[in-house]
C-alpha cells in the first residue's frame, strides 16, 4: 500500500493506492490562507501538518484499514513556499509567504540591478512575476524580518518541510529546486552567482537527491500522529507542477494538459525547456530526470470561482458544491450580456501586461443579474487561459484534443466552454483532480521498485467524457475573446497606475 498526498493551495489530499495503481480512498482537508495585505498570501505551515494528520487518519479509516502496513508515502507539494526552519528543526514563522505572494518586488529589482533579468530567466525558466520565487522573498525576510533570518539553518519547500516532520531528515529533489530562483536548470545545480547577488548562503539548502530517492521513514512521533507504522519509507516526493505533469501525461515528449485548479495552467512536456524571455513561460524540472515541464498560467483560476462563491452567492448552500452556480450560470447565452470578468483576483503573471493587474467585474449595468456575472466568471477563468494556450501553440505542436485536470473538470457546461473558446476537443478521464496523486504515487512506485519507469501512467487514465466544439459557439466567442484581451490590457495599466501612485 502507497499514500500520496497533494499539499495544494487550498488544502491537502491524502490517497491510498495499492500496488496496481488502484485509488482505494481519498480525503480532503482544508485550510486556510491569509492576506495581511494586498499582496501578501501566507499559510501556516502548521494548518499544513494537521491538515496531513487528519487526512491521514479520515483515510485509513475510510478504507476500512486501520492495521494497514504502508510501504511508502510520498507528496506533491505547492510550488515557491521558503520556510525558514532554525538548527533545532522547528519553524521560525507560524505564517509564511506562499507562491502567489508578491511582497518582494523592491528585493527583486535590486537583484535585478546586479543580474541581468534576462539572463536570470534563460538560466533558470522562473516565468512566474520575480517576487513570487524564493530566494526574493529570503530578501525580503533578510530586510524586514533580520532576528528571523540570522536564526536560519536551512530554507524547506512546503513538501520539504512535511517531509523532515515525518522523518527527521532534510532534503530538496530537482524539481522543487526549479522553483526557488537560483537553479540552473541545465546544469541541475544551484547558480552561487545568484546566491551571492540575493544575499543567501548556499548552505540554507538542503542536500540535493532525485524525486524517487527514499530520504528515510517515519519517526516514532509521526509515526503515532499518522497513525502508521514506525518506519514506514518516505520518499522525497515533487513540486506540485511536476507531480502534475507526470500523474496527466506522464513523462512523454510533447504530452499537454490543462490544470484547472486554485491556480490553473496549460503544460507541455519537452526534453529541452520551452524557454521565451519575453512572455515568460515558467518552467519545472520534471520527476523525470532529463525532462522538463514548460506553462503559461493564471494565478486565480478555480479560487477566483471560489471567491464568488463565496462572496457573491452565500445564500447558496456549501453543501450543493457549485451544480448549482453552473446550473444558474447556464441559463446566461454565450457572452454573459456583455458582462466580462478578470480572473486576476491574486495579480498577474508574467504573461500579463503587468503583475500589478487585479481582478474585476466589467461593463455592469443596473440590468445586469447575478446569472450574468456567474457565466461572466466561468468564461472569464476560460478567456484567460485561452491567452496560456495561445502561448504554448506558438512552441508546441498540440494534438486536437486537450486533457483537463482538477476540481473544474467536473463540469461538462464549463467544459464546453473551454471547448467553444480553445477550439479544441476537451478530454475528461477518470484520474480528473488526482494528477497530482498519482504523479506523487507514481514516484512511491518507483521509489520501492515496484515501476521501472513511468510508462504505466497512461494505463490508468479512463475517459469519462469529450466536448467537442460547436462552430456556432467557436465564432461568437472570437469576438469575445478581443473583449477580454483588450479589457485585460486596460486593466493592466490601472493596476500599474495605482501601485505607482500609492502614498
Amino acid at each position: 500500500m502507497f499514500i500520496a498526498y497533494d499539499l495544494g493551495t487550498g488544502g491537502v489530499k491524502a490517497s491510498l493506492y495499492d500496488k496496481t495503481g488502484e485509488t482505494l480512498a481519498k480525503t480532503f482537508v482544508e485550510y486556510g490562507t491569509y492576506y495581511p495585505e494586498s499582496n501578501m498570501h501566507e499559510q501556516r505551515p502548521q494548518d499544513w501538518w494537521k491538515g496531513v494528520v487528519q487526512g491521514t487518519r479520515e483515510l485509513l479509516e475510510k478504507a476500512g484499514r486501520e492495521d494497514v502496513e504502508v510501504d511508502c508515502l510520498s507528496i506533491s507539494g505547492q510550488s515557491l513556499v521558503a520556510i525558514p526552519v532554525g538548527d533545532n528543526g522547528k519553524a521560525l514563522l507560524d505564517q509564511v509567504p506562499i507562491w502567489s505572494d508578491t511582497r518582494a518586488i523592491k528585493q527583486a529589482e535590486r537583484f535585478f540591478s546586479l543580474v541581468d533579468e534576462s539572463d536570470w530567466y534563460m538560466t533558470t525558466g522562473n516565468g512566474f512575476p520575480a517576487p513570487c520565487y524564493s530566494i526574493f522573498k529570503l530578501m525580503w525576510m533578510k530586510e524586514h524580518q533580520p532576528e528571523i533570518f540570522s536564526k536560519i539553518h536551512r530554507v524547506l519547500g512546503s513538501k520539504d518541510y512535511i517531509n523532515m516532520l515525518m522523518t527527521g531528515n532534510m532534503f530538496i529533489d530537482p524539481s522543487y529546486a526549479s522553483g526557488t530562483g537560483a537553479y540552473d536548470l541545465i546544469k541541475g545545480e544551484f547558480k552561487g552567482e545568484f546566491l551571492k547577488a540575493a544575499g543567501i548562503p548556499t548552505s540554507f539548502f538542503p542536500e540535493m537527491v532525485p524525486s524517487h530517492h527514499i530520504i528515510g521513514s517515519l519517526v516514532p512521533e509521526a509515526a503515532s500522529a499518522l497513525g502508521l507504522r514506525i518506519g514506514t519509507k518516505v520518499a522525497c516526493g515533487g513540486v506540485d507542477n511536476a507531480c502534475m505533469a507526470m500523474g496527466a501525461v506522464g513523462a512523454d515528449e510533447g504530452k499537454c494538459y490543462t490544470s484547472l485548479g486554485s491556480s490553473s495552467w496549460i503544460a507541455a512536456n519537452s526534453a529541452t525547456p520551452i524557454l521565451d524571455a519575453k512572455k515568460k513561460s515558467y518552467v519545472f524540472a520534471h520527476l523525470q530526470p532529463g525532462m522538463y515541464t514548460s506553462a503559461f498560467s493564471i494565478f486565480s483560476g478555480g479560487s477566483s470561482f471560489r471567491w464568488v462563491r463565496d462572496n457573491i452567492c452565500k445564500d447558496v448552500p456549501v453543501s450543493e458544491g457549485y451544480d448549482k452556480l453552473t446550473e444558474l450560470a447556464e441559463q446566461v447565452p454565450i457572452g454573459s450580456g456583455g458582462v466580462i470578468f478578470n480572473p486576476s483576483l491574486a495579480g498577474g503573471t508574467s504573461q500579463d501586461k503587468s503583475i500589478h493587474v487585479r481582478g474585476a467585474f466589467l461593463n455592469l449595468s443596473l440590468g445586469t443579474t447575478r446569472e450574468e456575472m456567474l457565466r461572466a466568471t466561468l468564461e472569464g477563468i476560460a478567456l484567460n487561459l485561452r491567452i496560456s494556450l495561445d502561448n504554448i501553440r506558438e512552441r508546441v505542436m498540440l494534438s486536437k484534443e486537450m486533457l483537463f485536470t482538477g476540481g473544474g473538470s467536473k463540469s461538462k457546461f464549463w467544459m464546453q466552454i473551454f471547448a467553444d473558446i480553445f477550439e479544441m476537443e476537451i478530454l475528461k478521464t477518470t484520474i480528473d483532480q488526482d494528477a497530482a496523486s498519482l504523479g506523487a504515487a507514481a514516484v512511491a512506485f518507483k521509489a520501492v521498485g515496484l515501476w521501472e519507469d513511468y510508462g504505466n501512467i497512461a494505463k490508468m487514465h479512463k475517459t469519462e467524457s469529450k466536448s467537442i466544439p460547436i462552430s456556432a459557439n467557436v465564432e461568437l466567442y472570437k469576438d469575445v475573446f478581443k473583449l477580454f484581451e483588450h479589457s485585460n490590457s486596460m486593466m493592466s495599466d490601472l493596476g500599474d497606475y495605482i501601485y505607482n501612485n500609492k502614498k
